[in-house]
């Protein structure tokens, strides 16, 4: 207690030390939360020698039109749709200044750092030096060691300042405050002997759990329903020494996959591929995206974190501006809570997303496991707690679902953990307005206008089964895995087989698909998605709304999103948007 007492001490001198540097500097990220996540320790300041890695995200240029250009490439209606440009023309499009390289290069060889590496698009350097320069080069920071079972971070727990001739040149600095977010997929076991037990009586009428064949029956994909093209891929992300194992992968398509053709190897890992345990996690994520868009090429991108500065949801996104040619399809189940990153961050990112689109990929992200979320807020109150990127309007964000009835293959519901809700940073996109506002209009209930921001980007976009996978982790083949990390890399696959037909076709592959995903619901009803409307998914545990968030209803709602696919129609439907 002794030495937590100095550590707080020392902090609370540093930020008085830092408003003093105000006066000199410029903070791009002082609305950054610097709680500690739980489960982490401090163990101590770092040595002045200790080498860091800092990214640092220079300006870029032309975003308004870059903003124009994904509405245009990504609207089925304009002369443009599907017409991408290369990682090369962006470049062109949103690289820095040359004004901003030199004032950035500047700055940096002042303080002796040289050698930092750049990526394609010229918008990022990634620079590595001892903590005490760091803490010259950013004045108020602080390096401090926090560890959490095996891993270890270096961060600042106090703000870092730039100077004020940097500010129209740099958005943000990577590597000083955020912690990785760590997303666990649910287990949900009780209850297991009752069920085994009807199971045995009804055997025939039963099955124990979702598995790449219920998985099929359920949206309407055949055997022949697989991937014909050598050009066409898709990936699926890791974060935080999560790693699949081939081995397990191997394992599960012998069990699940028998009856359709498909792959048992993913055919690059980019990043480091770890020989330890596996994490259910990864194994979930490329066991139900390889299974559902069966025989396509995988990636795995593998963003283990593994210095210590490092942030591995950034050194994701550096990756793909790093790479001319990526999969079409992405997957990702990684998020944070908005009121916990800094706006700069956010909107940094959210360009990032757009960078994506431009290129024609598709990003799908996991909605989150806490329904609404929940925030207590200073006076006592309570707020709803949207997540990011599941947030962001540029990309697809899915939420999740479970069966009416657990063990049979029919109608869904919703699951109560799915993730969604109202952004509290970015404005409602154009493309949903109709939806969400015949939503907030219909709904028979809706919680104290309080709580959410009805005019923030709406989500989920859609979803898929949530709950109650099959995974084979470790050569053991669990039950009960639950979360919209199962339910985002099926969607993943779902729509990896899309593009396949549409590339067999001659047709550019799907690229940001919310524009195209909403102008084919408002036309009017349509058999493309099995539209969810029951359930309500869990908030704030408080008199106001007593635990429950939104609920599902007809249409668009932001707990299921437009519902879940219906293979063949979504298909047709896309073939011709």
């Amino acid at each position: 207690m002794e030495a937590r007492g100095r550590f707080l001490l020392a902090v609370a001198v540093s930020l008085a030390g830092w408003w003093c540097s105000l006066a000199l500097g410029w903070a791009p990220e002082q609305d950054q939360s610097l709680r500690v996540p739980a489960g982490w320790s401090h163990v101590g300041r770092v040595a002045p020698l200790d080498e860091l890695v800092l990214t640092f995200a220079l300006r870029q240029q032309n975003v308004e039109h870059l903003v124009k250009l994904v509405g245009r490439v990504s609207d089925p209606d304009s002369p443009q749709y599907g017409k991408y440009l290369s990682l090369e023309e962006l470049r062109t499009l949103v690289q820095p200044s040359r004004l901003t390289h030199n004032t950035v290069h500047k700055w940096l060889g002042a303080y002796g750092i040289k050698g930092c590496k750049t990526i394609i698009t010229l918008d990022f350097l990634e620079c590595v030096m001892p903590a005490s320069t760091a803490e010259r080069l950013l004045p108020g920071a602080q390096f401090h060691r926090y560890v959490s079972g095996q891993r270890s971070a270096v961060r600042s727990p106090v703000p870092y300042t730039l100077h004020e001739e940097l500010a129209e040149h740099i958005d943000f600095v990577g590597g000083l405050h955020r912690f990785p977010a760590e997303r666990k997929v649910v287990t949900r076991a009780s209850g297991k002997e009752e069920v085994m037990a009807r199971y045995q009586q009804r055997r025939a009428a039963f099955h124990l759990g979702v598995t790449p064949s219920v998985i099929r029956k359920r949206y309407n994909l055949t055997d022949r329903d697989i991937g014909a093209l050598p050009n066409n891929s898709q990936a699926c992300a890791q974060f935080l020494e999560q790693y699949f194992h081939p081995a397990d992968l191997l394992e599960f398509m012998k069990l699940f996959a028998s009856s359709f053709g498909h792959r048992s190897r993913v055919d690059q890992v980019v990043g480091h591929q770890g020989l330890g345990k596996a994490g259910l996690e990864a194994s979930l994520d490329v066991e139900y995206i390889m299974s559902t868009g069966a025989n396509i090429s995988t990636w795995v991108f593998s963003n283990a974190g593994r210095h210590e500065s490092q942030e591995p949801f950034l050194a994701w996104l550096l990756l793909l501006s790093n790479m001319s040619s990526v999969p079409w399809v992405h997957s990702v189940s990684y998020g944070d809570d908005e009121d916990s990153l800094s706006w700069a961050y956010m909107e940094r990112l959210n360009v990032e997303f757009m960078k994506a689109a431009a290129r024609g990929l598709t990003v799908l992200f996991a909605s989150g496991d806490a329904g609404a979320g929940c925030r207590k807020l200073a006076g006592g109150s309570h707020t709803f707690r949207p997540s990011f990127p599941a947030s962001s309007p540029y990309v697809t964000t899915v939420g999740g679902t479970a069966f009416k009835n657990p063990f049979r293959v029919t109608w869904e519901v919703t699951d109560y953990i799915s993730g969604g809700g109202f952004s509290n940073v970015f404005p409602m996109p154009d493309y949903q307005a109709a939806a969400v506002r015949n939503f907030l209009r219909s709904a028979p209930k809706l919680p104290p206008r309080s709580y959410y921001n009805s005019s923030g980007r709406a989500y989920p976009d859609l979803a898929a089964l949530s709950d109650n996978y099959w995974v084979v982790t470790n050569r053991i083949p669990l039950p009960w895995v639950s979360g919209t990390s199962a339910s985002t890399p099926v969607v993943g696959g779902i729509m990896a087989l899309i593009n396949d037909r549409r590339l067999q076709k001659g047709l550019p592959p799907l690229g940001f698909l919310n524009p195209a995903l909403y102008k084919l619901q408002e036309k009017g009803p349509t058999a493309a998605f099995y539209d969810v409307t029951q359930g309500c998914h869990l908030s704030c545990l408080d008199a106001a709304v007593e635990g429950q968030g939104f609920c599902a209803g007809p249409s668009w709602d932001p707990v299921s999103g437009w519902g879940t696919p219906n293979f063949p129609q979504l298909l047709k439907a896309l073939l011709n948007p």
